[in-house]
């Protein structure tokens, strides 16, 4: 008797392998749109999951999310969770979102369905949600990055796993979602928004023009070779990531042992110490830019700034305060935070009140 599909059995294998770690009896749960992405996706974990324990059977649901963003959404999801009802998979759960917050639709959109997952596998207590994105994601996911000039953790594109998300397909193409569907005689849900037109979102422009594009005119493999670079940065990234996390914690308890040594400055640190961030100029100094920036960047997140609203301009403007000091004053950041240089400790924190700046040195 003939195997599945080579893509379908690509998909069950993907699935298995994004499951394997989690304990025998956990529910995985499957975030799907009705796209050939996730529905591929699901066809995939209602047969997988449940075969990927040893000592007990997993068990595989999924979540629609009904964006409300175009007409007739509420009976798309309506379909699609049929649909996963009919692939075995339970609970199928249909939320509602309100799509309403910053960084415009696509951002608010985004942020709105990942809240609704989070919520709905810890109101379950599902171990894991899966997410269809594929290579092909992955490539405009880097592909944008590239074009608004973001560092290696933006174009590090998508994580395998990050939290309770995972990612089974990004070693897979939309080639072979559409293909597993087609296979399975599943008929998938086609987001008008995705055809590319004008006034579409920017990602949907970008893969019916901008990657076809690079393709006709780079030839074929672009999309393999972004996806590729994304693993290697995110490996980079990661790297920095760690030493700079290291660094930050250096430079935090020389600041403190400094505190406790001399009182000279001890008035002037600002009226909430514990919602400060201080940290050792003379140790930050000496650590190589890339670390030391990243240092800077999260201890600026720490001290309470948004992390979507701080860009380079504002860590290159904190890390003046430290490799390029003239007596300079406080530099405003985002979210009402504030970053001084004082008795040679960098403080960021909030801004409430005036900056003790060092003389000169």
């Amino acid at each position: 008797m003939p195997g599945p599909d080579p893509r379908v059995a690509a998909i069950r294998s993907a699935v298995t392998a994004a499951v394997v770690d989690l304990p025998d009896d956990a529910l995985v749960l499957v975030a799907c749109s009705g796209g050939p992405d996730s529905l591929a996706l699901a066809a995939g974990a209602a047969f997988a999951v449940p075969r990927s324990g040893r000592a007990a059977r997993r068990r595989a649901g999924a979540v629609v999310v009904d964006h409300g963003l175009v007409a007739g959404s509420d009976e798309v999801a309506r379909r699609t969770a049929g649909t996963c009802r009919a692939l075995g998979l339970d609970p199928v759960l249909v939320v509602r979102v309100q799509v309403d917050g910053p960084g415009g639709p696509e951002a608010a959109a985004r942020d709105a369905r990942y809240a609704a997952l989070e919520a709905a596998a810890d109101e379950h207590g599902a171990a894991a949600v899966l997410l269809g994105h594929t290579l092909d994601d992955q490539a405009e996911t880097v592909l944008l990055g590239l074009a608004r000039g973001s560092g290696a953790r933006s174009l590090a594109g998508m994580p395998a796993v990050r939290g309770v998300l995972r990612r089974p397909l990004l070693g897979l193409t939309r080639e072979d979602t559409l293909g597993a569907c087609a296979a399975l005689g599943l008929e998938p849900w086609h987001d008008p928004t995705n055809a590319g037109a004008p006034g579409d979102p920017l990602r949907s422009r970008v893969r019916a023009e901008a990657l076809p594009t690079l393709e006709r005119v780079l030839g074929p493999g672009v999309a393999r070779a972004l996806a590729r670079s994304a693993a290697q940065l995110r490996e980079d990234a990661d790297a920095l990531d760690h030493a700079a996390a290291e660094l930050l914690a250096t430079a935090r308890a020389a600041s403190a042992d400094s505190s406790d040594r001399s009182s000279d400055c001890s008035s002037n640190d600002g009226p909430d110490e514990a919602i400060d961030v201080r940290l050792d100029v003379a140790t930050l100094v000496g650590a190589p830019d890339a670390v030391r920036r990243r240092a800077v960047r999260s201890a600026v997140v720490a001290a309470g700034a948004p992390a979507g609203a701080v860009h380079r301009v504002h860590v290159l403007a904190v890390d003046a305060l430290l490799t390029d000091w003239r007596g300079q004053g406080p530099v405003h950041l985002p979210g009402s935070r504030v970053a001084r240089r004082a008795c040679g400790t960098l403080v960021v924190g909030p801004d409430d009140e005036p900056a003790t700046d060092e003389p000169n040195a």
